[in-house]
C-alpha cells in the first residue's frame, strides 16, 4: 500500500499532452497551479496522449522560492519569477524547439488569421499591436490561427495553424471587452481560444495577403498601402524567425513570399477602422486576382 505522502505525490502529478505543427509535446505538471496555466494557454491544443513525444517537459513550483521552474529533456532548467514569467519562457522555449523539429516551415513573427478559406498575417514588432488587432477582428467575423506565430510552409503557400490563447499586454479599447473567462498573470491577460467569438482554424489556410503593422496612438484614420516587392521581401525578413534553416539563409524564402502574396503597410489608428479597413483591402485584392471573396 502506498503512504498517504506518496498517494498525495501521484495524485499532483498531471500529464499533459499537446499536438502542435504536428509534434508531439508531453508536460508533467507537478502541482495544480501549472496545468491550470498551460490548460487555458494550449488547450485547444491538447490530445488525450501523444506516444513516442517529441518533446518532454516537467514544470513545478520552485521549492526555493514562490516562483516556477521548467525543465526540458535534455536541457538546463529554466526559472521564473511568477506566472506571468512562466508562460512567457515556457512558450518561448516551445517555439524555439518546435522550429527545430519542423525546419520545412518558415517561422514569421506574426499574427495569422483566416476570412473566406484564406489566410493573411499581421506583421509586427512586439507592442506594436498585433494581438489586440486579431482580438478586434474575430468580433468581425474572421477566424483565428495565431497571435504570435505564422508556420509557412513554402511549398503550398499555407500557414499552418497554432490557437494558444490570445495574450494581451493591456486592455483592449471599446467594443471589443474581453470575455469573462480569461486567465490573468502578472503582466498579460490570455484569452483561450474556446472563449474566442468564432472557432479557431484547425487546418492550414492559403496565405493571401500581409499587413505590415504599425500602431499609431491618436491617429484617427488608418491608412493602407501597397508594398512593392523588394520592400515586403526587406520587411519579411527582418520578422523571420528561423531563417538559418532554410536557402540562402532565409532571403530566398521571404522572396518567394513576396511574390506570390498581396503586401501591404498598415497605419493603425481607431481599431474598428482598422477593422474595416483590412476587410475593404482583402476584399480588393482577392476581386483584382480573381480569388474567392
Amino acid at each position: 500500500m502506498l503512504s498517504i505522502t506518496r498517494a498525495i505525490t501521484i495524485e499532483c502529478r498531471k500529464v499533459l499532452f499537446l499536438n502542435t505543427l504536428g509534434c508531439g509535446v508531453r508536460i508533467e505538471c507537478r502541482d495544480p497551479e501549472t496545468i491550470e496555466l498551460l490548460v487555458a494557454n494550449y488547450g485547444w491544443m491538447r490530445i488525450y496522449e501523444a506516444h513516442s513525444p517529441n518533446l518532454e517537459y516537467t514544470v513545478s513550483r520552485s521549492r526555493k522560492s514562490s516562483g516556477f521552474c521548467i525543465t526540458r529533456r535534455g536541457s538546463e532548467p529554466l526559472m521564473a519569477a511568477d506566472d506571468g514569467e512562466f508562460l512567457f519562457l515556457f512558450e518561448k522555449d516551445l517555439t524555439i524547439e518546435l522550429q527545430k523539429l519542423r525546419r520545412d516551415l518558415y517561422f514569421v513573427h506574426a499574427a495569422a488569421l483566416g476570412v473566406s478559406g484564406r489566410a493573411f498575417m499581421l506583421v509586427a514588432a512586439s507592442g506594436k499591436g498585433k494581438s489586440t488587432t486579431t482580438w478586434a477582428l474575430l468580433h468581425h467575423g474572421f477566424r483565428y490561427l495565431s497571435d504570435e506565430l505564422a508556420p509557412l510552409n513554402l511549398d503550398t503557400m499555407e500557414i499552418q495553424p497554432y490557437p494558444h490563447a490570445i495574450c494581451l499586454k493591456k486592455k483592449p479599447p471599446w467594443p471589443y471587452s474581453l470575455p469573462d473567462q480569461i486567465l490573468r498573470t502578472s503582466s498579460t491577460v490570455h484569452i483561450p481560444t474556446l472563449q474566442l467569438p468564432n472557432a479557431a482554424v484547425l487546418k492550414p489556410m492559403p496565405l493571401s495577403a500581409i499587413f505590415f503593422l504599425e500602431y499609431r496612438p491618436g491617429l484617427n484614420a488608418s491608412r493602407v498601402r501597397r508594398l512593392s516587392k523588394a520592400e515586403a521581401v526587406a520587411r519579411l525578413f527582418v520578422h523571420a524567425l528561423n531563417p538559418l534553416a532554410h536557402t540562402e539563409d532565409g532571403l530566398a524564402g521571404a522572396v518567394a513570399i513576396a511574390q506570390n502574396v498581396a503586401s501591404f503597410c498598415l497605419d493603425s489608428g481607431e481599431l474598428s477602422l482598422t477593422c474595416e479597413l483590412i476587410a475593404r483591402t482583402l476584399e480588393g485584392a482577392a476581386t483584382k486576382h480573381g480569388l474567392p471573396s
